[in-house]
């Protein structure tokens, strides 16, 4: 039994836009993100409670409308069915679930009983005219990112695979919990989630309290709390049926739908469907409220559900939508009438200077960075048709423990059975041997599926911080550097990572992330200073590096450093040798890697080029360091890795 949906304290942006995806099931979904413990996934699962019901045909696993089976339905083709109400589906994609239970797959149990090829259907058709749910969608593999992507693109899911090709509808509300500390979206899923909510905990201390008081009473007895909100939770569905009967009726003029596209524009939403959510949601927002025509102030609640995770917005830049900036584009869009005649000629049809310049920079696809190098304030701008990830930035894995089939290879131990190629194997033997209906597997026709995945790189930043030479300047450039690499990282799920060693020993400043406001909040602050313990931070670099490889992720090893080790490991051995030791244990393990040496003067000792030569990697010195050539640089180095 789930908390009720009426009995959540506060949030009415979550519960507004839950409810709006009830009253049109075409929107898209909705995105929570947040916080832990701010009741994302309460209120997520207390929706279904209060969902009108649908028809259903009994034993249909597609879930398909009546009157309009699935082909491969052989419940709803057969000539009796029985046609009952039934609650909206409501189903959890869980974090680790493979592509067959999601997609479907061969039914083993009634090929092994020498029937013909049969579907077993998955998780999406399970959540066919429902919901469905996941819980920190961050987090959801790649390729079933890519399996949600086909699907909500289509609204059908195709199967083809173990010799079945099977199409059945697969159209869902698709509802993701995240908190943006364990890092962001894919960009394309994330477009595809119509509406998306920031929720936050409560400050007031009575709001809190109440919020307490009503979990625990839940928890005590669940049946008699939900009991004595019958009511609420009635009103509400009858709330929702009505609009879903209204929705059709509910007009929105020409004159709404020109301020839509305009807020679009002015927020500099890239995407066109944020055009159509828009314009679902403010009909959806009238028919709630009883009415079947759409107010301006439908379009700003819809502004606020459906812009804030689509506009463009620059790394470290924090999410969200300025209010003050809708409120005056809402006032704009309906100017005083003695107002209007000086709106549309102006003074001199100039725009200032600023604005020119963001809009020369919009139209030649550029992205404009501030970083600080050489002690002095400048503006980076990176092309941003070239400065786009490189293919194979996110590196193609082959016998990858997820990701999709490839083929199927004879293997008597196999760790994930091709269940086709098994039997099919095993029918061949079969038919061979004259005995077609007694089908008997052997450890020879065994067989073992070869997955291709993609794998996410790791660029970990070691990074000198000690009183050495040129250390301001180290700093100023990891931090130019990381800010335009995340915009890479965010788009193609790569991490970054850095390390600061100073003092007497290194920390990881940064552990892998590839949150942009992680990233913002950890190099707010670059301490420097103090000795240069080279070796711990290369020991602490081959453990994060270690940990990066058991998760599947290639790594780049960028070390930024003049090489003038005087910290060891050990008291009386010599950091130098300690630091050439760990080097090589380094090449020795094939971490790709790059050194920046940041010697300077007229006297150099080069110790920074024994140590690339000792990792294998390549050597630049400092007056080749920028911003902007090393983000460059290090591209490069990812696309040979």
């Amino acid at each position: 039994m789930h908390f009720p949906f009426s009995a959540i304290v506060g949030q009415p942006q979550l519960k507004t836009a839950l409810l709006l995806c009830a009253v049109d099931t075409t929107l898209g979904g909705v995105l929570i993100r947040g916080d832990k413990g701010t009741a994302k996934s309460t209120a997520a699962r207390a929706l279904t409670a209060i969902l009108p019901l649908i028809e259903r045909i009994a034993g249909c696993a597609f879930n398909c409308l009546p009157g309009v089976p699935c082909g491969h339905c052989e419940i709803c083709s057969g000539a009796a069915v029985v046609v009952q109400p039934c609650a909206v589906p409501f189903i959890t994609l869980p974090l680790g679930a493979t592509e067959d239970r999601v997609l479907g797959t061969l039914d083993l149990e009634r090929a092994l009983q020498g029937a013909k090829r049969a579907f077993q259907p998955g998780l999406l058709a399970a959540a066919h005219r429902g919901i469905l749910y996941i819980d920190e969608v961050n987090l959801l593999a790649d390729h079933l990112v890519d399996v949600l992507l086909d699907v909500a693109a289509m609204g059908v899911n195709s199967v083809q695979r173990e010799g079945l090709s099977v199409t059945h509808p697969a159209r869902f509300t698709l509802i993701g919990t995240m908190n943006l500390e364990e890092g962001d979206l894919r960009p394309q899923l994330l477009d595809r989630f119509g509406l998306m909510v920031e929720v936050v905990a409560p400050r007031e201390k009575t709001l809190r309290a109440e919020v307490v008081r009503r979990r625990i009473a839940f928890e005590a007895d669940p049946a008699a709390y939900a009991s004595a909100w019958d009511q609420q939770q009635h009103a509400l569905r009858v709330q929702l049926a009505t609009a879903q009967q209204l929705l059709p009726k509910v007009l929105l003029d020409d004159e709404l739908l020109d301020l839509i596209s305009h807020l679009c524009c002015e927020f500099d939403v890239a995407s066109l469907r944020a055009d159509i959510v828009m314009h679902k949601a403010s009909r959806a927002l009238a028919a709630l409220d009883g009415r079947l025509q759409v107010r301006p102030d439908d379009v700003r609640s819809a502004a606020q559900l459906v812009l804030p995770h689509r506009r463009r917005r620059k790394p470290f830049e924090q999410p969200g939508l300025d209010q003050d900036r809708l409120d005056e584009l809402m006032q704009q869009a309906s100017p005083p009438p003695e107002q209007e005649s000086d709106a549309s000629s102006g003074d001199d049809g100039q725009q200032p200077e600023s604005e020119q310049e963001q809009e020369t920079e919009q139209e030649t696809g550029q992205q404009v960075f501030t970083a600080a190098a050489g002690g002095a304030a400048r503006r980076i701008t990176v092309d941003a048709v070239s400065a786009r990830p490189i293919a194979g930035r996110r590196s193609e894995v082959v016998d990858a423990p997820r990701g999709r089939v490839v083929r199927a290879v004879p293997d008597q131990n196999p760790t994930s059975l091709a269940v086709g190629a098994t039997l099919r194997s095993a029918a061949l033997q079969t038919a061979a041997s004259g005995q077609p209906l007694e089908l008997k597997i052997s450890k020879s026709d065994l067989h073992q599926q070869v997955r291709v995945g993609k794998s996410a790189n790791l660029i970990l930043f070691v990074v000198d911080a000690s009183g050495s030479m040129a250390a301001q300047r180290r700093m100023e450039a990891v931090k130019g550097a990381v800010l335009a690499l995340l915009t890479d990282a965010y788009q193609r799920r790569d991490e970054v990572a850095v390390i600061s060693f100073r003092g007497e020993s290194a920390a990881l400043l940064l552990a892998p992330t590839r949150s942009v406001d992680r990233a913002e909040q950890g190099l707010r602050e670059l301490p420097t200073g103090g000795r240069t313990p080279l070796p711990h931070a290369l020991q602490l670099a081959l453990e994060t590096l270690e940990q990066a490889a058991a998760n599947g992720a290639p790594p780049l090893l960028v070390l930024l450093s003049d090489g003038k080790a005087n910290v060891a490991l050990s008291d009386g051995s010599d950091p130098w040798r300690e630091t050439l030791a760990l080097a090589e244990m380094l090449a020795g393990r094939a971490v790709p890697a790059l050194v920046l040496d940041t010697e300077t003067g007229y006297l150099r000792l080069g110790r920074a080029a024994q140590l690339a030569q000792a990792l294998g990697a390549e050597c630049l010195t400092l007056e080749e360091l920028s911003a902007e050539s090393l983000a460059l640089t290090i591209r490069g180095c990812m696309k040979t890795t």
